[in-house]
C-alpha cells in the first residue's frame, strides 16, 4: 500500500462521491452487487459502473468501464482508481473488497503507477500489491506493436 494518497483530500472526496453515484446506475440484476469506479487521470475524472449479462463472461466490470472511458478520451496518465462497492456486506475484520483478476490485469497495464482506493474499507493499494506478477508482453514485442500503430 502507498504510504500517502496520490490525490489531495478534495480530489479523493470528489472521486469517492463520483464512484458511489455511478454505482447507483449499475445494471446488476444477477449478482445484486453494484460497483462504481472513478478513474482520476491527468485530464479528468472518468466513471464506470458494472453492467452484467446473463452470459456472465460478457459482464463488464466498473473498473474496466472507467478505464475504457479514460483511454477513449486519450487520457493515459492515470493517477488513481477509486472503487465503491454499494452492496458489499457490512461484516467485521478480514473483509477484502478488491477488483477481480481481469480488472487487476487491466489496471496493471493501463494504470501501473496509480493508487487503487477502496471507499468501503478506506484502504489504498498499488497495482503490484493486487497483482504481483502481472502478464506483460516481452519488451521487444511491446515496441513492435507500438510502432505498428
Amino acid at each position: 500500500m502507498p504510504l500517502t494518497s496520490p490525490l489531495t483530500e478534495p480530489a479523493l472526496r470528489e472521486a469517492c462521491l463520483a464512484a458511489r453515484k455511478v454505482a447507483r446506475s449499475a445494471y446488476a440484476p444477477y449478482s445484486k452487487f453494484r460497483v462504481g469506479a472513478a478513474v482520476v487521470g491527468k485530464r479528468g475524472l472518468y466513471c464506470g459502473a458494472n453492467v452484467e449479462n446473463a452470459s456472465y463472461g460478457l459482464t463488464l466490470c466498473a473498473e474496466r468501464a472507467a478505464l475504457s472511458a479514460a483511454v477513449a478520451a486519450g487520457d493515459r496518465d492515470i493517477r488513481a482508481v477509486v472503487l465503491a462497492f454499494l452492496d458489499a456486506p457490512r461484516t467485521g475484520e478480514g473483509l477484502e473488497l478488491v477488483p477481480c483478476g481481469a480488472c487487476r490485469q487491466w489496471i496493471a497495464e493501463l494504470a501501473p503507477s496509480a493508487g487503487i482506493y477502496i471507499w468501503n474499507t478506506r484502504k489504498w493499494y498499488t497495482p503490484e500489491a493486487l497483482l504481483p506478477v502481472a502478464f506483460s508482453l516481452p519488451t521487444g514485442e511491446r515496441k513492435r506493436r507500438r510502432a505498428a500503430r
